[in-house]
């Protein structure tokens, strides 16, 4: 298979990158800058893989990415929207409006150009699954502080699950979700003694990415259903966790 991964030279996205070339597939991957992919393409160090800066907020340059991946591999079975980029931790009105902006235009217009890009490619070969990547938000549930990300990330869930009424057979789109994963993502922001108090939750819920990525990247290549929802840190999880909590000793935050 041809997987493309965007936002795919740190955290998760690279993570998920290595699993796929660990399980023979061809990947492609795209990052904000030509210094952060010529590091990951390093790092891997593979000729089964393809790197390229894109601004996902630029469709023109997303196309360019699915051109590239078909150029050099044939086609495109899967494609994975997981760019995003969180905020400064505060008041909506205290959020300057550029950085405002840039979440938006990462989190989801990102989202928007990578979803009608590859299902139009999709529909071209006659194939394919998009999955786009849920995060904070998604659920509904909100955090003070985290409201423009969280905001686009629940917008994220809302044009996945109506992409998929609107896909012709053949192509299909579906969710992942990772749950709480130890990434700059998720510790952006924090102050020494903020992370120390968070760690306490982060310590009971959250993951490595090494621990999280093997099982997402087998999840999506095998269940490329349309309308899929894959949750790693499912609610039985979750209660099990906060359950143990008190007898275990389970660090993933110093």
């Amino acid at each position: 298979m041809v997987v493309v991964v965007t936002g795919g030279t740190r955290g998760i996205g690279l993570g998920l990158v290595r699993e796929f070339l660990s399980r023979e597939q061809r990947v492609a991957f795209c990052g904000r800058t030509d210094e952060s992919v010529k590091k990951a393409l390093a790092a891997l160090d593979s000729d089964q893989v393809l790197g390229m800066a894109a601004d996902m907020a630029d469709r023109a340059q997303v196309q360019a990415l699915w051109d590239a991946a078909v150029d050099r591999f044939g086609s495109v079975d899967i494609w994975i929207n997981n760019a995003g980029i969180s905020q400064t931790r505060g008041p909506l009105w205290e959020l300057p409006a550029a950085e405002a902006a840039a979440v938006v235009d990462v989190n989801l217009t990102g989202v928007v150009n990578g979803s009608a890009v590859a299902v139009t490619g999709m529909i071209e070969q006659g194939r394919g699954h998009v999955w786009n990547m849920e995060g904070l938000g998604s659920d509904g549930r909100t955090v003070a502080g985290l409201s423009v990300y969280g905001a686009s990330k629940r917008a994220v869930t809302y044009l996945t699950r109506a992409l998929a009424k609107e896909v012709p057979p053949g192509v299909s789109v579906g969710l992942l979700s990772p749950g709480m994963v130890v990434t700059d993502l998720l510790t952006h922001d924090y102050t020494p003694d903020e992370l120390a108090k968070a760690a306490r939750i982060f310590n009971i819920l959250a993951d490595r990415v090494e621990t999280v990525t093997p099982w997402l990247a087998e999840q999506a290549l095998t269940r490329t259903r349309n309308g899929a929802h894959v949750r790693w840190l499912t609610q039985g999880k979750i209660l099990a966790r906060f359950a143990s909590a008190p007898f275990s000793k389970r660090r993933v935050i110093p």
